[in-house]
């Protein structure tokens, strides 16, 4: 039996606009792969500026995304669905990472397969959560499009991706969910909590795959990691991590105690 090429099926997935439609069609063919069914071949099409999305949310800048006090209906359903809509664009990021690097080692490619999987759960989980707690669907509220926007800035290098978007941007989330999950453990919503805390735990293991391939491909090029990742942020108008950290997922991801301490 002929095996499906790679590239080929992420590229469908990238772009496919229904987000529940794209959710499933990466856990199967994460779960092709893993059974033999799929295999690296030639680089498929070109992916485009920007994946499958649907009409709705609305994306607006950051500042007129509002959130209420999670006491009420309204303040659970925009929080849900902020992260909802995140982990809607890590799907995306993930699958954006294969076919933006096919010239990475097949290691590179299985492992972004399965944070897309990984990612396709959480946002499965946080949107059936607000349905049933909130009567709110994905897509309802508005939302803003700042991670994709660092996504396209570092469309042409894996290193400048992997530190400006594992090591950056989603590290920011591992610092933001102990505190949310503290506001939903304030308000009894157990349900919230336990999906926070899969989605935590895998979640330092998707900074650590890009930590990873940072150092691997710093170390390629004969660059010190951490200093690279310091000129980086400078070289891009980035955001500079921000205390409070959640130092022990930081540590579990890759971060070391020197890299932690250039932050104070």
């Amino acid at each position: 039996m002929t095996q499906a090429n790679l590239f080929e099926a992420v590229l469908e997935c990238f772009r496919e606009c229904d987000p529940w439609r794209k959710s499933g069609a990466v856990k199967v063919l994460h779960e092709r792969w893993r059974q033999g069914q799929v295999a690296l071949g030639p680089p498929g099409g070109d992916p485009g500026p920007v994946p499958g999305r649907p009409e709705r949310p609305l994306l607006v800048p950051p500042r007129e995304v509002h959130f209420r006090s999670v006491a009420t209906r309204e303040g659970r359903a925009a929080l849900l669905h902020a992260i909802a809509h995140i982990e809607f664009n890590a799907i995306n990021l993930a699958l954006d990472a294969i076919l933006r690097f096919p010239g990475q080692p097949e290691a590179f490619h299985a492992g972004w397969l399965q944070v897309a999987a990984e990612e396709a759960c959480h946002f499965e989980m946080v949107c059936g959560h607000m349905e049933t707690s909130c009567q709110c669907r994905y897509g309802d509220l508005p939302a803003h499009d700042g991670l994709w926007e660092m996504a396209l800035r570092t469309a042409h290098d894996p290193l400048v991706r992997m530190a400006l978007v594992p090591r950056l941007f989603e590290a920011r989330g591992l610092d933001a969910t102990p505190a949310i999950m503290r506001k939903f453990q304030g308000i009894g919503d157990r349900r919230a909590v336990d999906i926070l805390k899969i989605i935590l735990a895998e979640e330092v293991g998707h900074v650590a795959l890009g930590d990873l391939w940072f150092r691997r491909l710093c170390a390629e090029r004969g660059l010190e990691p951490e200093a690279t990742f310091q000129a980086l942020l400078r070289d891009y108008d980035a955001p500079r991590p921000r205390r409070p950290f959640n130092e022990e997922a930081r540590r579990a991801a890759g971060f070391s105690e020197a890299e932690l301490a250039r932050f104070d």
